[in-house]
């Protein structure tokens, strides 16, 4: 199951580089996470300072 991120992301880009696979990338609105690439690790919502990043 991959990992989403919510609309209160404001873009800061940290979970993209905390992303060992590179699945989070900039959408049109925030950021967002390729569900196929997504290996469900987690890092990237540890590092998520506003707490947009959940499980499906």
């Amino acid at each position: 199951m991959a990992r989403v991120i919510n609309d209160t992301c404001v873009s800061c880009g940290a979970c993209e580089s905390a992303c060992p696979v590179g699945a989070i990338s900039m959408g049109d609105d925030h950021m967002m996470i390729d569900a196929g690439a997504c290996i469900d690790c987690g890092a990237c919502e540890s590092e998520c300072p506003m707490g947009a990043i959940s499980a499906e």
